[in-house]
């Protein structure tokens, strides 16, 4: 195992014991590439008014994927600094799946490039996230 899929490893327990995990029921794993994959199933409790998923929760998924993706090539804690999303289509009440792609992975910053995408394969909404790296201790300790 390399470095990069033991930081996977890694990862996948810290998402594990996440509230948040359980609180909108997605999974978190990693393709070929190291490359964070979130699969959100419909869950009509996290619609807004017009019975649909809400913006705010793809923003979620994209900002999780970019921030694991990132994650992958640090072992200190990296922090969210920006990020952009481009809400493109309702996702009509399909399971979701993210996808966190890294476009820079530097000594203070790293840029990743996120996408939301429907079960039947359509392209929900995109994103782009600029991440800090730190000096903290990773993973955080309680």
């Amino acid at each position: 195992m390399n470095d990069r899929q033991k930081r996977c490893a890694e990862l996948l327990t810290l998402f594990s014991k996440a509230p948040i995990k359980a609180t909108f029921g997605m999974e978190l794993s990693f393709n070929e590439n190291q490359e964070a994959v979130f699969d959100l199933p419909h869950n009509p409790g996290l619609e807004h008014g017009f019975r649909d998923t809400h913006g705010g929760i793809l923003a979620t998924l994209l900002d999780n994927a970019g921030w694991f993706s990132i994650a992958v090539h640090y072992d200190t804690w990296i922090a969210t600094l920006e990020m952009q999303t481009r809400l493109l289509e309702p996702a009509r009440r399909e399971n979701l799946r993210a996808l966190g792609r890294v476009q820079r992975a530097g000594s203070s910053f790293a840029v990743a490039e996120m996408e939301v995408r429907s079960e039947s394969g359509r392209l929900v909404a995109t994103g782009s996230g600029t991440f800090a790296v730190t000096s903290l201790k990773y993973p955080p300790e309680d």
